[in-house]
């Protein structure tokens, strides 16, 4: 049996916020190159170029639902026997690779090279190949590498070790004022929303990290200050505050009290009046209340149990409870920065059974005994407990749909809805 080890939260608030338990056992999570999904389609002229095996490019590929005739912007660089075995120079192949997809497509201007568990296993030091392919290529795209392995990692933290690696080649920071930075990887539309919330708070020096395309990078340093607009950029954040920025801490953007009180941070701190902040969100925060209007009546009373998976869970199961009444029967997390979501945490309630890590076995047998009415979880659980008769909810679909947002707040509350009605109709 694995340990379980409770850990007493600090409360500089002073409000009781649910003891946290950590679990070390087996676990059910995806990968880091799993973020290269999201992440290719943000950064325009970027490619991921996965130095792995044949299993991490089906991976990626049936992730992304690619075609035979698209032409992402990833690909991978397959380690075989022969380089498993030594008798192949590993550095050669990846170099001819890189100059045979530079040469079909002079459109990459941003070139990452990503490291995987055999890229791993053969100590393939994927930074000095970048450095040595940046001397070659450096005029006309820029190589950087990071790790997407699966090894002690979840999915999502493949973003955060690719937007950490990118932190330390941002421009300087020039001017004095103060410039807002928002970080996290976000869909367009939901991108230009909240400018446009922003700019009409008048806050115009207002950035976006990842940006669009690899050309319009944002100067960061001192006066640069920052919202997470995604919870699992611990990394990220750290280089972020080691150029000078300074993070605001908020609740993330999810719901209409999560997105409030984001773009509140903000507002106090670029000195926004509360009368201008009050208008600016009074119709966007009405159209999502009367949004959730109608999925609380489906969801009001209801238990809802989280696995472990994506780092959304603490914000998700705040968002549930205080704005559509579910019931938290246990919320798992893959792992748990204190204080980035101390302002989740608070408005949790303080019996809640919060887990840290996963071992998966004893983590079952709670959630059946539980019986909660939805399960949230990975895909590689969703299929047993639904044949066992629980309704559930897959984890990855809240990372890859656009959730974060007033206009959002409806769409992401149908996502917990749905299922539910699904089933009722099933049952009929």
């Amino acid at each position: 049996m694995s340990p379980v080890i409770p850990i007493r939260q600090e409360n500089s608030a002073g409000c009781q916020s649910p003891e946290v338990v950590q679990e070390r056992g087996q676990r059910e999570v995806f990968c880091g190159l799993t973020g290269i999904i999201w992440l290719h389609r943000k950064i325009q002229d970027a490619f991921f170029l996965v130095v792995g095996s044949r299993t991490c490019a089906h991976l990626i590929q049936s992730a992304a639902g690619v075609m035979i005739f698209a032409e992402p912007r990833f690909g991978t660089a397959i380690i075989d026997e022969r380089d498993l075995a030594g008798l192949a120079d590993a550095n050669e192949e990846l170099d001819r690779v890189v100059t045979e997809l530079l040469e079909r497509r002079p459109d990459i201007k941003l070139l990452f090279l990503v490291g995987s568990c055999p890229s791993e296993v053969i100590k393939l030091d994927l930074s000095r190949a970048a450095y040595r392919l940046n001397t070659q290529f450096g005029s006309s795209v820029n190589v950087l590498n990071y790790s997407g392995s699966g090894i002690e990692t979840t999915f999502t933290q493949g973003e955060d070790a690719c937007l950490a690696a990118i932190v330390p080649t941002l421009p300087a920071k020039k001017s004095e004022g103060k410039k807002l930075l928002v970080v996290g990887t976000l869909a367009d539309v939901v991108e230009d929303q909240f400018r446009n919330l922003f700019n009409k708070m008048g806050i115009v020096d207002v950035d976006f990290f990842p940006p669009r395309r690899s050309t319009e990078m944002p100067s960061v340093g001192p006066g640069t200050e920052f919202l997470l607009a995604q919870p699992f950029l611990a990394d990220t954040a750290r280089e972020l505050e080691a150029l000078g920025a300074k993070h605001l801490p908020a609740p993330f953007p999810l719901g209409a009290m999560g997105t409030s009180a984001w773009l509140e941070q903000a507002a106090k701190s670029f000195g926004v009046s509360d009368n201008t902040f009050a208008a600016t969100i009074e119709a966007p925060k009405k159209r999502a209340l009367h949004a959730l209007a109608k999925h609380r009546v489906e969801l009001n009373g209801k238990k809802i149990f989280f696995f472990p998976d994506s780092q959304l869970e603490i914000p998700l199961a705040r968002f549930l409870h205080t704005e559509l009444g579910m019931q938290l029967s246990e919320v798992g997390t893959p792992y748990l920065h204190r204080r980035h979501l101390e302002a989740e945490l608070q408005q949790i309630p303080a019996s809640t059974r919060i887990v840290e890590g996963q071992d998966v076995d004893e983590q079952l047998d709670r959630c059946r005994a539980a019986a909660p009415d939805l399960v949230v979880c990975g895909l590689g659980l969703a299929n047993p407990l639904e044949a066992e008769g629980f309704t559930t909810k897959w984890a990855i679909e809240l990372v890859f749909t656009p959730i974060q947002g007033f206009e959002q707040a409806g769409d992401l509350a149908g996502l917990f809805s749905r299922p539910l009605i699904r089933r009722l109709k099933l049952v009929a």
